[in-house]
């Protein structure tokens, strides 16, 4: 086990009605990527996957930043919020978001800083939403808050599975 049950931050499910399960699913996904990066150092969290991959567990949280900027304030916010890190027209890297994650501890400190700016816009967003069906528009199409959500839910899942394996080869810890 990564950690003992009674130190697990997550909740285990138990949750009451649509909102609840899907942003309680939404919150545990959040801590799991916290917990795979705890306790690390620069150069561990900068750790590539495998050549030719640029995959690391800090590119893991520059990338979610960027995604939940994307989703929260430029589709249901309606902000002008460029991306942080990827896919910006004023840089030549599409992937900057995991080929700018270097072992510095400057860099850590802000993609962690960026992540949590993020994660409590997002937070502020939902909470003021009277209910999922708020309508936001990305990429020319309407989408439910609901949807955005649950997105969020799968994108999380998807990148914590890379990171269950990032974390195994930088010390050996699985699970969870």
């Amino acid at each position: 086990m990564f950690l003992p049950r009674e130190e697990d931050p997550r909740t285990d499910g138990g949750f009451r009605g649509e909102r609840d399960v899907i942003i309680g699913y939404l919150e545990d996904q959040r801590r799991t990527l916290m917990m795979k990066c705890a306790d690390l150092t620069p150069e561990q969290l900068s750790r590539r996957a495998v050549e030719p991959s640029n995959l690391s567990l800090l590119g893991l949280v520059r990338h979610m930043a960027d995604v939940e900027r994307g989703w929260f304030r430029r589709v249901m916010a309606g902000e002008d919020a460029p991306p942080l890190w990827r896919r910006r027209p004023d840089r030549e890297d599409p992937d900057g978001d995991f080929n700018g994650a270097a072992a510095d501890p400057a860099v850590v400190a802000e993609a962690w800083e960026r992540w949590e700016e993020e994660v409590a816009f997002a937070r502020r967003l939902v909470a003021g939403a009277p209910d999922l069906g708020v309508i936001g528009t990305g990429r020319g199409k309407s989408v439910e808050l609901r949807e955005v959500l649950v997105h969020m839910i799968e994108e999380y899942a998807r990148h914590n599975g890379h990171a269950d394996l990032l974390r195994e080869r930088i010390d050996g810890r699985v699970g969870q």
